[in-house]
């Protein structure tokens, strides 16, 4: 008789049921993972998700750290499903604007694949609220071709969205940028990981490395727009 690591009878098992229990045994969890996510984005961008995970697994991440055009006015924040992790970055990017007054900016926040009208995931509500910067009011909006062609700059969450995007608006693909760009030291040019499958505390690490992205994305309009005002005004 041949038992799983479970003590399974395995000897009844067809052939093939055999064959995928035993390579889930031998293949890292990981991997498989990976494969499902390969195969989910489909031919056009599953290819770039792999080779966005290899460049990132061999620490070569320059293409995730080019930040915005200095005249970028217009943004849009994009993730899964504009449940948790886009729909909070606009909401302390405008919370940053207006703390600052900093005027003509324009936000939006959407998912690649949004359910219209769901409201955020009671993670978020109860992140959101702990920093008051209250979600209550927030309906996902699927992304669309026209908040693609109004923004300056897309903003990215994770690899998977980013390869999205590139295969679905390749004219676009000198705006489409990772929001963790603007993160502080190891996580610049990572991924900012969806807590929808975690925790709370995993959505509030979550919202504390966006909270620091969008604080250091909004000294970078200030700077540039201070140093627009000093040039415009020398002689």
């Amino acid at each position: 008789m041949v038992v799983d690591e479970s003590g399974n009878n395995m000897t009844d098992m067809p052939p093939k049921s055999r064959l995928r229990k035993a390579l889930r045994t031998l293949v890292p969890v990981r991997f498989l993972q990976e494969r499902a996510i390969f195969f989910r984005l489909g031919p056009n961008a599953g290819p770039i998700y792999a080779r966005l995970q290899l460049l990132d697994w061999m620490g070569m991440r320059s293409s995730n750290l080019v930040q915005v055009s200095q005249g970028a006015r217009s943004f849009a924040f994009v993730c899964f499903g504009n449940l948790m992790r886009s729909p909070m970055a606009e909401a302390m990017f405008r919370k940053e604007l207006e703390s600052v007054r900093l005027p003509g900016i324009h936000v939006v926040s959407a998912g690649l694949h949004a359910v219209p009208g769901k409201p955020a995931h009671p993670w978020a509500l109860a992140a959101a609220q702990e920093l008051h910067i209250p979600l209550t009011e927030h309906h996902a909006r699927p992304l669309t071709e026209e908040m693609i062609a109004a923004a300056d700059a897309v903003f990215a969450m994770d690899f998977q969205n980013k390869a999205e995007l590139l295969a679905r608006y390749p004219e676009s693909k000198n705006k489409i940028f990772m929001m963790s760009v603007y993160a502080n030291g190891s996580q610049r040019g990572r991924e900012i990981q969806d807590p929808y499958f975690g925790s709370l505390v995993r959505t509030r690490e979550c919202y504390a490395v966006l909270q620091t992205c969008i604080r250091n994305l909004t000294a970078a309009l200030l700077a540039r727009q201070a140093s627009g005002t000093v040039e415009a005004s020398s002689p």
